[in-house]
């Protein structure tokens, strides 16, 4: 089956409620959206939101991109080819990761419809549900205790808190969150490379009573190898965000361990297929896989479902972007019950265009 058309374009999606991390402040979400068209009349679909200041790759580029002469060479390839189609892209686009996404997760989702299979089978399914964790930006203890009602009134049982302006405030926040919901909900922190080794540890000893998961990121890339003073029993219970953004990084960072838990987004290594490169490198070095996203279309956050639920060594799930937007352009992609996430069994990604 041949693909008939391709079509990109974007679309600028206002947030439900503004948030503050410890990079910026986030009102918006500019997503880029990619079709390609079988001769049958199938639609698979794909979209990208990158973070310019991880992936050095704007909104504007990526659409650039999708309506290049390159990608309009899709036209008239067979999609049964998807992987051989997808290997050629990411040579061209090696350093727009957004760009690789949103041409993978398409061509990933047109051919699952063409097979008649969902992705997550074709893979092959190691996970039936997971709990997801919901974000809660840097904020007072007054508004985090607020937000977290809200999410305990809505089932959810896992809050990602992000951290890093105020060390003394971030650890308020999670012991006040403690004392409030005791251990009903699974509390994680993402300091967003917002600490220096003494701002970490000062929140470790503040916390330490407090069951924190896991800590996502807290120093800058480049500065890895501070995080070998602190004990294994600490740096296992570090995820790598900011610091892994493809197969190279990940192996590199194989090589001290300095963290414990390999964060991976599509929108940092491409798609599916970096995705696997970077799983297929954790796995025989017992790394847990954390998968998260920025502000996305439910379509990305769908196919990044699909790929962790095909991965034995997914551990935890943030990936509640699209729970963050006020429109989109699908529906259908995943159900979210008592805080659990879990796919639907429908072809491709199982998603509805509006």
């Amino acid at each position: 089956m041949n693909i008939k058309s391709i079509k990109a374009y974007s679309k600028n999606l206002a947030v439900k409620r503004p948030y503050t991390i410890a990079r910026n402040t986030v009102s918006d979400a500019e997503i880029v959206f990619f079709e390609v068209e079988l001769m049958n009349g199938m639609v698979g679909i794909g979209s990208a939101n990158t973070d310019v200041e991880v992936v050095n790759e704007t909104a504007s580029q990526t659409l650039d991109n999708l309506q290049s002469d390159l990608v309009a060479e899709l036209v008239g390839k067979d999609i049964r080819l998807f992987l051989s189609l997808i290997a050629r892209y990411r040579r061209d686009f090696f350093a727009f990761p957004g760009t690789l996404a949103a041409l993978d997760i398409a061509l990933h989702d047109a051919f699952g419809k063409y097979l008649g299979v969902s992705i997550l089978d074709f893979y092959g399914r190691y996970h039936q549900k997971m709990v997801t964790s919901v974000t809660i930006g840097i904020k007072g203890v007054a508004e985090t205790l607020e937000e977290a009602k809200e999410y305990y009134d809505s089932g959810f049982r896992a809050l990602k808190v992000k951290t890093g302006l105020n060390v003394l405030e971030d650890a308020e926040r999670i012991i006040m969150l403690r004392e409030k919901y005791g251990d009903y909900f699974h509390i994680r922190v993402d300091a967003n490379t917002g600490y220096n080794p003494a701002q970490l540890q000062k929140f470790i000893d503040l916390t330490v009573e407090q069951g924190v998961e896991l800590i996502e990121q807290p120093f800058l890339p480049g500065k890895e190898n501070d995080l070998l003073d602190f004990p294994a029993e600490v740096r296992n219970r570090l995820a790598a965000d900011e610091s892994l953004k493809n197969a190279h990084s990940a192996l590199t960072l194989l090589q001290h361990r300095p963290y414990g838990i390999y964060n991976i987004k599509l929108m940092k290594c491409g798609g599916l297929v970096g995705a696997f490169e970077i799983a297929n490198i954790a796995r025989p070095a017992d790394i847990d896989l954390f998968w998260g996203c920025n502000d996305e279309s439910m379509i990305s956050i769908t196919a990044a479902l699909h790929a962790a639920f095909s991965c034995p060594n997914t551990r935890y799930i943030d990936l509640d972007g699209s729970l963050d937007l006020a429109e989109d352009v699908v529906i259908d992609g995943f159900t979210l019950q008592d805080g659990f996430m879990f796919p639907n069994d429908k072809p491709g990604l199982g998603l509805t265009l509006l």
